[in-house]
């Protein structure tokens, strides 16, 4: 979609409106990313309806693009319904499918997949890789995924790519073992790229290990030196481990630059209208509304045993500041006017651009067993699925 996908509904939208254009195939297959890409499930849900209605074939590609929505939507049993339901599956389908399993953290299914596919004598693709070695990282499945890898050049002559790498790089650091992945990139016969070092340096802030992201974020400044996002994770990797002289270090060097970085930012859908919501966004008409909700939901948060984590704040403030700012993340926000503006017992469904972080995963575990709701959140990495105070990834992302 070219990073263009509210543009792209937005003309769907007018495009209805005239009398003279019927909506055909070529239209719809092209709609569906961008519902996937924004996590717009209820516009998704619309043109699957309307191709049911008015007699669409559900061929393979129409098939292949309606997976894939559903399992960016959130909706993966959905998708895999659809898929059991094909009677021709080609490559792409199987892909979608697998990728999907793999963005909600089901490594089990994946593999089971994978399985499946080899058994219909369907030959992977570099893809299918990506999406398996993905399913394994986000479930903690190390062994599986280093025999996914080893296979890839020994049984079917596929010649790891940089994207391989950066996966394997990932699936050793999700699990602490970042000396491992550290000998992968230091043994890799391509030149690793900002990508592979880019996901060693998000595991050592995950798991505070300051030496090795150092390391890899010279690398990353040497690769990508006008990135901002790079140097902000190494301030935040500092900022974790409580170095504030490191981080005071890295922002200079940013402000020396003119470098500006992306805020957090998270957006839901309701009534086929997105809203978005930045950290300590008071924008919304809604606003006064919506931090009532959260303070009401902190208070009952605080008897049910909630403590907020004031390591997640990257500023070396005063605990209560601290703690403002933590409550007043963008996905807070936007889950508060989710559940202002629908029905009890409705899925609250949220997206954001930078990963969930700590406080708000158990905070949101708290609001899901509070209002009897599952909440979804889909950050870039993965797909988090909270019910009755537990999190589909097992605290462990």
């Amino acid at each position: 979609m070219n990073g263009h996908a509210n543009e792209a509904l937005e003309l769907f939208h007018r495009m209805q409106l005239l009398p003279q254009v019927t909506l055909n195939a070529v239209t719809l297959l092209s709609v569906l990313p961008a519902c996937g890409h924004l996590a717009a499930l209820e516009e998704g849900k619309w043109i699957h309806d309307y191709v049911v209605r008015n007699g669409f074939e559900v061929d393979v590609p129409m098939g292949t693009a309606l997976i894939d929505m559903y399992a960016k939507c959130g909706s993966i049993e959905i998708a895999r319904q659809l898929f059991d339901g094909m009677s021709k599956r080609d490559l792409i389908a199987w892909n979608a499918i697998i990728g999907g399993y793999g963005m909600h953290g089901h490594g089990s299914e994946a593999l089971e997949l994978f399985s499946q596919m080899q058994q219909t004598g369907m030959k992977p693709d570099h893809i299918t890789f990506i999406g398996i070695l993905t399913a394994c990282s986000h479930s903690g499945l190390v062994h599986e995924g280093r025999q996914c890898f080893d296979c890839m050049s020994r049984e079917y002559c596929i010649t790891p790519r940089l994207e391989h790498y950066a996966c394997m790089v990932n699936l050793f650091g999700r699990a602490g073992c970042l000396d491992e992945a550290e000998v992968l990139i230091n043994n890799m016969p391509l030149e690793p790229d900002a990508g592979v070092w880019g996901t060693l340096l998000g595991a050592c802030r995950v798991h505070c290990n300051i030496e090795l992201a150092e390391r890899a974020a010279e690398h990353l400044f040497q690769l990508e030196p006008k990135k901002a996002g790079n140097y902000v994770l190494l301030s935040n990797t500092y900022a974790a481990a409580g170095r504030w002289d490191g981080v005071a270090k890295v922002r200079a060097m940013i402000k020396d630059m003119g470098l500006t970085k992306s805020p957090g930012c998270s957006w839901i859908e309701l009534e086929n209208r997105v809203h978005s919501f930045l950290v300590g966004d008071k924008s919304h008409p809604q606003s006064e509304e919506i931090y009532a909700m959260w303070e009401c939901l902190l208070e009952q948060m605080k008897k049910a045993g909630y403590v907020a984590d004031r390591s997640f704040v990257l500023h070396d403030v005063e605990d209560d500041d601290k703690e403002f700012i933590i409550g007043t993340h963008s996905e807070k926000l936007a889950i508060a006017f989710g559940l202002l503006r629908t029905s009890p017992a409705t899925r609250i469904q949220i997206t954001k651009n930078l990963r969930v972080c700590g406080d708000c995963h158990s905070a949101i575990k708290y609001v899901s067993k509070i209002v009897s709701r599952e909440i979804i959140v889909r950050d870039p990495n993965r797909f988090h699925h909270f019910r009755d105070g537990l999190c589909s990834c097992g605290d462990y992302w």
